[in-house]
C-alpha cells in the first residue's frame, strides 16, 4: 500500500498584482525525511511556505497537510506541525520555561502536562541550567536552541524551519544540527529552508531549488551535484586572474568562471590546470570536489538579489 504524503502540493499558484510569485510548484515530503526548498531571494520559499502552514491562500492547486486539505482545515493541519520562524520572537518579558509553558497553552495544554514534557524539551536544548533565565540573559545559540524546543512542544509530526541558524557561530550551528538529526530519527518529517549550502547537503534527503516562483531542480544533494557540475572544483584568486583564465584555464576547464579576484573552475581533472599555476606564482588556489553550492550558483546565478 502507498504511503501517503505527509505533505502534498501540486500545481500551487499565486500572484500579486502582475507578478506571479509561485509559478505551478508541485512538493511532496515523505514521512521522517527532511526535504530543503532552497532558491535566492525573492524566488518565492515565503510566500511558498505560507500557504502550505495556510496563512496565504493559493490563487489555484491543491494542497494536504497531514491528511487536512489547506486552507480549509489550515487550523486542524497546524495542531500537528512546529514551527521555527526565521527571526526569534520570544518575549523577553519571560523566562525560558515561562515561554514554553505561554507557547504551550496555545495548543490548549493544561499546566500539569506542560510541566510534565517541559524538562525534556530544556534537556533537548541543553538549557536545563537555564530554565529560569530571562530571554536578554542568552546568547544567540540558546535563543535559536529554544525556539526549536517550543517548536516541539505539540509533539509535531511535521516542522517548518525557516533559516534556523542563520546569525549563529559554527558552534552553535552544529549543535542545531545534531538536535534535527535527533528529531529525524525519531521519525519526525522536517522542510527546511535555508541559505547555507553546506547545511542543506548535510541534512537534507532531497530538495528543490526554486527561482522565480518555479522548479528549477530536485532531488537528492549528490544526485544533483552529479547530474550538473563537474566532480572537480579549482578556485584560483589573486590580482590579474583574468589573464591566467583566458590563456590557460579556458583551454584545460571545461568551464570558468570569474567573479571579482576568483576564478572558478570546473574539470573531471584539475592536474592540468594546477600545473599550468606553476608560471603564476602571485596566484594562490584551492582544489576541492563539487558541492551543492556549486550547484545553486550555476543555476541561479551569481549576481546580488534585493
Amino acid at each position: 500500500m502507498r504511503e501517503v504524503p505527509v505533505l502534498d502540493a501540486a500545481n500551487i499558484r499565486k500572484r500579486y498584482g502582475d507578478r506571479e510569485v509561485v509559478a505551478g510548484l508541485d512538493m511532496s515530503l515523505r514521512r521522517g525525511e527532511c526535504f530543503g526548498l532552497l532558491g535566492p531571494n525573492g524566488a518565492g520559499k515565503t510566500t511558498t511556505l505560507r500557504m502550505l502552514l495556510g496563512l496565504t491562500a493559493p490563487d489555484a492547486g491543491a494542497i494536504r497537510v497531514l491528511g487536512h486539505p489547506v486552507p480549509q482545515a489550515a487550523r486542524e493541519a497546524r495542531i500537528r506541525i512546529g514551527v521555527v520562524p526565521q527571526m526569534d520572537n520570544l518575549d523577553p518579558d519571560f523566562t525560558v520555561t515561562e515561554n514554553l509553558v505561554v507557547y504551550g497553552r496555545y495548543f490548549g495544554f493544561k499546566d500539569d502536562a506542560l510541566q510534565a514534557r517541559i524538562p525534556s524539551l530544556l534537556q533537548f536544548a541543553a538549557l536545563e541550567s537555564r530554565a529560569n533565565s530571562r530571554i536578554q540573559e542568552l546568547s544567540g545559540g540558546m535563543k535559536r536552541r529554544l525556539v526549536l524546543a517550543r517548536a516541539l512542544i505539540n509533539d509535531p509530526d511535521l516542522i517548518f524551519l525557516d533559516e534556523p541558524t542563520t546569525g549563529l557561530d559554527p558552534q552553535a550551528r552544529h549543535v542545531i544540527w545534531e538536535r534535527l538529526r535527533k528529531l529525524l530519527n525519531q521519525g519526525k518529517t522536517i522542510l527546511l529552508t535555508t541559505h547555507f549550502m553546506d547545511e542543506a547537503e548535510r541534512l537534507c534527503d532531497r530538495l528543490k531549488i526554486i527561482d522565480e516562483g518555479k522548479t528549477i531542480a530536485e532531488g537528492a544533494p549528490r544526485d544533483l551535484i552529479r547530474t550538473h557540475i563537474e566532480p572537480e572544483v579549482l578556485e584560483v584568486y589573486g590580482e590579474q586572474v583574468e589573464q591566467w583564465v583566458e590563456k590557460m584555464a579556458k583551454p584545460l576547464a571545461s568551464r570558468a568562471e570569474v567573479t571579482g579576484e576568483t576564478a572558478f573552475c570546473y574539470a573531471a581533472q584539475v592536474q592540468p590546470l594546477i600545473d599550468s599555476l606553476q608560471n603564476y606564482a602571485h596566484l594562490s588556489f584551492m582544489h576541492r570536489p563539487a558541492n551543492l553550492e556549486d550547484v545553486f550558483l550555476k543555476l541561479t546565478g551569481r549576481e546580488m538579489r534585493d
